[in-house]
């Protein structure tokens, strides 16, 4: 068993499950997790995925079409598997495909009004709560805290993938 990979410890009579002794990379794993379900709770009921979100969210902050392949790169798919996602959001009329001018072969998306409208009240229903609760629960300085820690969830989640997954399965045997 390789001693680089953090294994989790089954919990016991003699271990504690004091905060103060939890590593803090599961912390934050757990406080994401915690907060993206509470996030999800607020979701209009449109019946959009959340990759389909993810996929909106990439083309509204872009503010210009991109092409599939700039897509699954930013969310970490294949573009094949990128395809099926497309063709619903377009066919829902939340995205609209056209080839580019420069490569008539390639095919641009970009969100269409439906589909910033869409995303835009999903969002503000979710802003809304934070708002509400940040105000309520935490201070000036906190909230602040707050912002400079999504900076930095934002810089980890940009970061690529490096787990060896092959010899984490060999070890869990």
């Amino acid at each position: 068993m390789s001693d680089a990979v953090a294994r989790p410890l089954p919990m016991d009579e003699k271990q504690t499950k004091n905060e103060e002794d939890v590593n803090p990379a599961t912390k934050v794993r757990r406080s994401v997790t915690h907060l993206a379900r509470r996030l999800r709770g607020l979701r209009s009921d449109h019946g959009i995925s959340g990759s389909k979100l993810a996929i909106l969210g990439w083309l509204f902050r872009a503010g210009t079409p991109m092409t599939a392949t700039e897509l699954a790169r930013l969310e970490r798919l294949q573009p094949q598997s990128l395809t099926r996602i497309i063709a619903e959001l377009d066919e829902q009329g939340l995205i609209r495909r056209t080839p580019a001018v420069e490569d008539r072969r390639q095919i641009l998306i970009e969100i269409t009004q439906a589909g910033q409208e869409l995303l835009i009240i999903d969002a503000y229903r979710q802003e809304q709560w934070l708002i509400k609760v940040m105000t309520a629960k935490a201070t000036k300085a906190e909230r602040e805290i707050l912002g400079i820690a999504a900076d930095l969830l934002d810089k980890l989640a940009s970061e690529p993938l490096e787990l060896n997954q092959a010899s984490e399965s060999d070890e869990m045997v």
